[in-house]
């Protein structure tokens, strides 16, 4: 009869082991199940975009108040009253922003009184050297103008658009020289005389030159005279000189210019002397 029992006992548990394992299997697939729709467990980012982090959501009514543009900045247009104050006793903005009027600057008024002499021209040359600054080349090599003249008269010159091919240039320097040549001028100080005032005209070009300076000389609130400040050269003739006086009037000069063998004051101004 225990044996019985005990048989009975055995095959009882085998039984429910069996059993058991079936459930067990059956509990942990309705575990995961559930565990898709439980709230632990985090879900999957939506269709078209990710899951904001936490922290992250709608903020609180308190800082979407502190989020708010001032009122300074909202309206970047808006100009306050000339005079008025921003926060906190702050001068209010300029109109236009950044602390300025809108558009460009207007110039600054001239001060009343102020003194200007204006050098313009200067450079005009005789008509029958064509455009070329003989007074000026002439100088330079120390002998009148008329004589460099009568020894240019002998040169087919290339024109001021080009330099002169081999064989002319080698012509027209023996036409030059055998009239500067009794002048004690050497082959080397005529090229550097025509290369140095040298140019292209149909470019816009100008022989090279300085312009001249000078300022009005006023006492007792009275134009007196002009003083040169910068000599200047290069000048073939006589520049214009207008000087504004004192009391906004403008009143004319006259120029006096010099010619040397010197590059640096060949035709430079010596004076400038107002006209009565």
């Amino acid at each position: 009869m225990k044996k019985k029992m005990q048989v009975l006992m055995i095959g009882t548990v085998a039984a429910l082991l069996i059993v058991g394992g079936g459930s067990a299997i059956g509990w942990n697939h309705a575990w995961a199940a559930d565990a898709v729709s439980d709230q632990t467990v985090p879900k999957p980012p939506r269709e078209g975009g990710q899951r904001k982090p936490p922290g992250q959501g709608k903020p609180k009514k308190d800082e979407r108040k502190d989020d708010r543009p001032c009122p300074e900045s909202s309206a970047p247009d808006a100009a306050p009253a000339p005079g008025a104050e921003g926060r906190g006793g702050r001068p209010a903005p300029a109109p236009g922003g950044l602390g300025g009027p809108r558009g460009p600057q207007a110039p600054a008024a001239e001060p009343q009184g102020e003194q200007t002499v204006a050098v313009s021209g200067g450079y005009e040359t005789d008509p029958v050297d064509h455009g070329r600054p003989v007074v000026l080349i002439a100088a330079a090599l120390g002998v009148p103008t008329e004589v460099f003249r009568e020894a240019f008269s002998g040169v087919n010159p290339a024109g001021l658009d080009r330099g002169p091919t081999a064989e002319e240039a080698q012509k027209n320097k023996a036409a030059l020289m055998s009239v500067l040549a009794p002048y004690g001028i050497t082959n080397e100080r005529l090229d550097e005389v025509s290369n140095y005032y040298r140019y292209n005209g149909s470019k816009g070009q100008l022989w090279q030159h300085q312009p001249a300076t000078a300022e009005a000389i006023v006492t007792d609130g009275v134009l007196t005279g002009v003083a040169i400040t910068n000599p200047g050269s290069g000048y073939t003739s006589a520049p214009t000189i207008k000087v504004k006086a004192p009391d906004g009037t403008i009143v004319n000069a006259v120029a006096t210019v010099a010619y040397t063998t010197d590059f640096r004051t060949n035709g430079s101004l010596t004076s400038i002397t107002l006209k009565p």
